[in-house]
């Protein structure tokens, strides 16, 4: 009995730790996460740490590539319960430099505690956040072995990296929602064809956003063909400048955001309206980056994700419009046709030449037609 008290006790103390220290490294998943059944919140507020401790030994400009490589493997051994977390924390910890934020050195240092709650879950929960993290860091760890300022070869290479790092994720999240919903577990094989679009679309407007930031870090994951055919050199990109062949470049990248953004929409549609918890954790990530692309494309002249960052009253506005709207497919419709309106759409690269079709449909009936590039732009911005 003491043993089984002291275990729960434990459990207890990483899933307090847990919710304490998501609002440090994320406030977007901080602000989601909670809108999601009480049964999703835990495994999904796991899932996301695990993927953040990833991503900090990732990005830690002081460990090599081939260190990188060595402790991503030692931190699956640890999720596979080969090797003690207390281990890989003590050992890892002070390998970071000043370049890693404090609440990511924490959350590193924590490495058991976040553990403890991912050998907690059930084993279908265990093998999802396993099998999502395991092709996360093995594929960072190519795409970052080859990052430079000249950006990646092609589209389909800009695809393949996005769904490494976030396309992932989306099925991930898709298996977790159907172990938690029997009517979602119907739709389970439509969905999974929908969930790597969700998080591509939402890594490429990731990717768009922080555009000169990476460049100051010295990489780039724009697609080098695509932007040589619209007589942009990729490799020697300076922000602020007016140049009428980058931002129609840009305005390229942003309709094919647009096209995977639209997939995930119809991904939310397929939620059962019942479920507004996990529609709303769809609905406000999709807004989000929907709003944020208005922004870059309102403002190509940007030179840092500051600049493009979406006012908060008017995510305000958005929550509260989708708050309301969460259960009838009508209004969110009207919603989705809304907020996209005036946005370029392109067609998406890939394996899934129906969602393709799909996503290209114009969402007012304006008048978007395929041209060599991917797109003519019938409609003007608002």
């Amino acid at each position: 009995m003491a043993q089984v008290l002291a275990t729960a006790s434990g459990i207890a103390e990483a899933e307090a730790y847990q919710g304490k220290v998501l609002g440090g490294v994320s406030r977007t998943f901080a602000f989601t996460i909670p809108q999601l059944p009480a049964d999703l919140r835990k495994v999904v507020t796991n899932a996301y740490l695990l993927c953040r401790i990833a991503d900090t030994l990732e990005d830690e400009p002081a460990l090599s590539a081939v260190q990188k490589t060595l402790l991503h493997e030692r931190f699956l051994a640890v999720l596979r319960g080969e090797e003690k977390a207390q281990r890989f924390a003590r050992q890892v910890t002070p390998l970071l430099s000043p370049a890693t934020s404090t609440a990511e050195r924490e959350l590193m240092a924590n490495t058991p505690l976040v553990v403890r709650c991912t050998h907690s879950l059930a084993a279908p929960q265990q093998q999802a956040l396993v099998k999502c993290v395991s092709i996360m860091c093995r594929g960072m760890g190519h795409y970052q072995d080859n990052a430079s300022l000249e950006g990646l070869a092609d589209l389909g290479e800009v695809d393949r990296y996005c769904y490494h790092v976030a396309g992932v994720v989306g099925e991930m999240l898709t298996e977790l929602f159907c172990q938690h919903s029997g009517d979602m577990h119907e739709k389970r094989a439509e969905m999974l064809a929908l969930a790597p679009s969700f998080g591509q679309g939402l890594q490429l407007t990731n990717i768009l956003k922080d555009l000169w930031d990476d460049r100051q870090r010295g990489v780039c994951w724009l697609p080098r063909q695509e932007f040589q055919e619209f007589g942009v050199d990729v490799a020697s990109l300076a922000p602020g400048r007016r140049d009428p062949a980058f931002a129609t470049a840009l305005r390229y990248m942003v309709g094919i955001a647009h096209a995977h953004l639209r997939n995930a929409f119809r991904y939310t549609l397929m939620v059962p309206a019942k479920e507004t918890g996990i529609r709303r954790f769809c609905l406000w990530a999709i807004g989000l980056a929907v709003l944020t692309l208005r922004q870059i494309d309102a403002r190509p002249t940007y030179c840092t994700g500051r600049q493009v960052k979406v006012p908060r009253r008017t995510v305000k506005a958005a929550i509260a419009s989708t708050r309301l709207a969460a259960r009838h497919d009508g209004m969110l419709k009207l919603l989705f046709s809304g907020v996209t309106r005036g946005l370029p759409l392109g067609p998406l690269a890939g394996s899934h030449p129906a969602l393709s079709a799909w996503a290209f449909e114009p969402s007012d009936g304006g008048g978007l037609e395929a041209s060599r590039h991917g797109l003519r732009l019938g409609n003007d911005k608002e």
